[in-house]
């Protein structure tokens, strides 16, 4: 039996946290720094089960992404990853329509980091790449991120938006986005 769960981090036990990590540990063949994984806390959490395995997660949290003069609320994915025995059976984008109802509700802007593999994935959910230079804006300024254009995606929703404009992200440590 499947069964997908919601939760704010501070609403799950250390038992589903910690299965949650191990998870996205294997799911990213151990590249889940422990900054990746603090970046994934403090927000809403998608949880995927299969009866007592957990086979999904997925987490939404507040960022604020600079764009034309404005600061936007922007929900942020992180740790978006299905155990990989289990792919292609409608995890992910059971996840991502739990996320996605949650961040029209309460942000101006969804946003997410692609790699190579998912971005096709979020193409087909209407999530559009970001065209224009991006940036994050550091202790000591704003700094360029050549390396993450063309792999920000955004789910467009209440903000106006140039796809061509320049994007920042706000400070934190570790990738930047």
């Amino acid at each position: 039996m499947t069964k997908l769960v919601l939760a704010h981090t501070g609403q799950l036990d250390p038992a589903d946290l910690t299965a949650a990590h191990q998870l996205l540990q294997e799911v990213f063949a151990g590249e889940l720094t422990e900054q990746d994984w603090e970046h994934c806390l403090g927000g809403v959490h998608a949880l995927l089960w299969e009866d007592a395995e957990l086979v999904g997660h997925a987490a939404l949290i507040q960022r604020r992404l600079l764009h034309n003069g404005r600061a936007l609320r922007t929900g942020y994915l992180e740790g978006v990853g299905v155990r990989g025995a289990q792919r292609r059976r409608g995890h992910g984008a059971a996840m991502m329509a739990a996320l996605e109802r949650v961040a029209r509700g309460a942000y101006e802007l969804g946003a997410l980091g692609s790699t190579e593999e998912a971005a096709p994935f979020y193409a087909r959910r209407g999530w559009r790449p970001w065209q224009g230079p991006t940036s994050a804006l550091t202790p000591t300024g704003v700094v360029r991120t050549e390396e993450e254009d063309g792999w920000i995606y955004v789910l467009p929703m209440s903000a106006a938006l140039d796809l061509r404009g320049e994007l920042t992200c706000d400070w934190r440590d570790g990738d930047a986005w």
